[in-house]
């Protein structure tokens, strides 16, 4: 496999739900997958709301990706050997060109403005940019919003970008699991997620028919 075919973009973005790209990411780079991760200024305020208050700020240090990339290991069990972390105006990154960009893109959580900057080709930053390659070179582009209640707009946004190819995965978890935490139903879609993305890793319980349903694993760092 090339690199291109080993690599995937995954931008999280300020939707709720940092949770589900946060794991994400810890599950590819844990399984030696190299992953260009893209956050939003929005997304880093995202994750200091709800995941830990002490995730740095874009602004606040001189050297954001190397303090990014030591928080992520340190605190949350990304593996930095196969994280890379472009600032979302780096125009020179691969994922910005259709020659050298990954053919796998997710945006976990997808917030509701970027995905109509996706659905209407705005690419005002490297992660709609890198959307709009991977629609343009017929790759796999997963979007996994986080809204409720969906307005028309949002539906209509969705049923364009739908149209082009794109995945559209809600964070909407699933309980036939029987799931004991917040973890489990965070995994429960994390699952559905490297489905899409054709990986063999499993981390949740698939449903069996007449089979008791079983527990997910709990959150590890292993």
């Amino acid at each position: 496999m090339t690199s291109r075919q080993q690599s995937i973009t995954l931008a999280i973005t300020g939707a709720s739900g940092a949770q589900y790209g946060l794991r994400l990411l810890q599950v590819l780079t844990q399984h030696k997958t190299t992953v260009h991760c893209l956050l939003s200024d929005a997304a880093r305020v995202v994750i200091a709301a709800e995941v830990n208050a002490d995730f740095p700020a874009r602004n606040a240090m001189p050297e954001p990706a190397a303090a990014t990339a030591d928080f992520l290991a340190t605190h949350m069990g990304i593996d930095a050997d196969y994280l890379i972390l472009p600032d979302h105006h780096d125009w020179f990154s691969c994922v910005a060109s259709g020659s050298s960009a990954p053919r796998r893109m997710v945006v976990c959580p997808c917030s509701m403005g970027t995905l109509a900057a996706i659905a209407h080709g705005m690419s005002d930053n490297l992660i709609e940019r890198a959307a709009d390659v991977v629609i343009k070179e017929r790759g796999r582009l997963v979007l996994v919003p986080r809204e409720a209640p969906l307005s028309v707009i949002h539906l209509q946004n969705m049923l364009v970008l739908a149209q082009a190819g794109a995945v559209i995965l809600p964070a909407a978890p699933g309980f036939y699991a029987k799931p004991q935490s917040i973890t489990d139903l965070v995994d429960g879609v994390v699952q559905r997620i490297l489905d899409q993305l054709d990986l063999d890793i499993d981390i949740a319980a698939r449903w069996v028919a007449g089979a008791s349903a079983t527990t997910t694993p709990a959150f590890r760092r292993d």
